[in-house]
């Protein structure tokens, strides 16, 4: 168990204060890119806050993808430096780090230049950061946010509401919008927030009972591996749960019933947002009507919002175009993409949306999801919709199914890691990738213990990650030996 470490304001904001001198000093211009690559952790926040002062832009990156990616990623955005934990250093070789956690002298407290920093005040426009989304095809696209962008959204957030008192949890990973976004609201309130490096259900209802947290916001699938550790949550006191904030993906009525029953108190918002114009989107009716289970609300009083279906502006279902001062700039780097705004200034999701008599937002599904039968437009998130209102699923039978596969495909990723270490080409694996290679399978075998198939298929992926450098070395022998004329079963 990793010890609880506990920071103050003023420690963080020195922390960012010395991030900001130490980038200055090492000579870097403002608007250079400087990203980070790492697990949550204080030193995450401080980083980006420091980064930003410093008048340069900071770049999360999504550190769950393949190297490859996170090499693109960082060419792409021409990143000058790069803030890293210490499992993720061998994702960038050729590139300067500053190293979280590391005694060396590239490590993060050697880096910190402590003292006072007057920040670079930013122009109207300037980029604060770049965030890169993974898209349903094709590489990530950068999105470009101004400051004034994300300060609009805090801002506007906080209007009217007192939340110094609140405790939030954090557990998706900063580089999604989901958290970044409520770790940025929570510092502008100077509410407590607490900080888990990554999600684990089991983790995370132990820290919402441990530190009496108050506000959860997560993704529907976090809450519902939550809601699966039944005999944990039955001896585990979450009474001072007060709200919930799901997004960044459809909720179901079965997981908002499971929900209402677990936390009967708390005020639970079904949220939209984007990264291209943030999570200030929807609220709550100007009338004070009880928002319905499934909507994400009524439009927010400083968003422009209209249902667009064909020619028809103002349609009861269509896509969903929207303008406020959160938008982005636009895409890094991709003159090949269309910009996705319309003449006069509207953002176009391409999520579908319909509305009710009382002005409430319903989501529908990805415009690009949508299918044509019997004359009539179907969107799959309908069709689950109706599935799950109409079908008994026997979800334990399928839970149980689904394990046994993850086993079994446990099994066959860790024989055939095993082999692959022992062939000659492993010779040439650095010892950090072996290493790193050796915690993924220790990770693996320890989730297959487990009756959770979600984990163990998230270490699969964890583990396959790790071994990308082992395949290449095994890929290269493989091709070098067919080009020698041996033949496969001669390697």
């Amino acid at each position: 168990e990793i010890s609880p470490r506990e920071f103050t304001f003023a420690q963080l904001d020195a922390m960012a204060n010395g991030v900001a001198r130490g980038l200055r000093r090492t000579g870097f211009a403002r608007g250079d890119r400087v990203a980070i690559l790492s697990a949550n952790r204080a030193e995450y926040l401080a980083a980006y806050y420091g980064i930003m002062r410093a008048g340069l832009v900071a770049v999360p990156v999504n550190y769950r993808f393949p190297r490859e990616t996170i090499h693109f990623i960082l060419a792409d955005c021409g990143a000058k430096l790069v803030f890293c934990d210490g499992v993720r250093r061998a994702d960038c070789p050729d590139m300067p780090v500053v190293a979280f956690g590391s005694g060396d002298r590239d490590g993060f407290d050697a880096f910190l230049d402590p003292g006072t920093f007057q920040p670079v005040l930013p122009e109207q426009g300037e980029a604060a950061m770049f965030l890169y989304t993974s898209g349903s095809t094709g590489r990530p696209k950068g999105v470009v946010l101004s400051h004034q962008s994300h300060l609009w959204v805090v801002e506007t957030r906080l209007a009217g509401q007192n939340l110094s008192g609140e405790r939030f949890l954090i557990a998706a990973p900063l580089y999604h919008m989901n958290a970044l976004a409520l770790a940025k609201l929570a510092c502008a309130a100077h509410a407590t927030i607490v900080l888990l490096p990554q999600f684990s259900a089991r983790e995370y209802i132990a820290a919402i009972e441990r530190y009496r947290v108050t506000w959860l916001t997560a993704v529907p699938p976090m809450i519902a591996m939550m809601l699966r550790e039944t005999e944990l949550l039955a001896r585990s006191d979450l009474s001072s749960v007060k709200s919930v904030r799901m997004g960044s993906a459809p909720v179901s009525a079965s997981l908002m019933t499971n929900l209402r029953r677990l936390l009967p108190r708390a005020t639970i918002i079904n949220a939209y947002g984007t990264t291209e114009a943030g999570p200030v989107v929807f609220g709550p009716h100007p009338k004070g009507l009880p928002q319905p289970e499934l909507s994400v609300g009524y439009p927010h009083p400083k968003v422009q919002l209209r249902l667009v279906d064909g020619d028809n502006r103002n349609a009861a279902q269509g896509v969903l175009e929207m303008k406020c001062p959160a938008l982005m700039s636009g895409y890094h780097n991709r003159p090949d993409v269309p910009p996705p705004f319309t003449e006069d200034g509207f953002y176009i999701t391409g999520d579908v949306f319909r509305r009710d008599g009382n002005g409430f937002h319903y989501f529908v599904g990805r415009a690009d999801d949508m299918f044509v039968s019997g004359g009539e437009n179907i969107y799959p998130a309908e069709v689950e919709r109706m599935l799950e209102e109409s079908i008994d699923f026997a979800e334990q039978d399928f839970a149980q199914r689904q394990l046994i596969e993850a086993r079994n495909e446990g099994e066959a990723i860790l024989r055939a890691t095993e082999k692959g270490l022992r062939d000659e080409a492993a010779a040439d694996l650095p010892a950090a990738e072996r290493a790193r290679i050796d915690a993924a399978m220790a990770a693996l075998r320890h989730a297959m213990t487990g009756a959770d198939y979600k984990q163990i298929r998230a270490r699969m992926d964890e583990l396959n990650q790790a071994t990308a450098q082992l395949a290449e070395l095994l890929i290269n022998r493989v091709l070098h030996a067919t080009v020698e004329g041996k033949r496969l079963d001669e390697v």
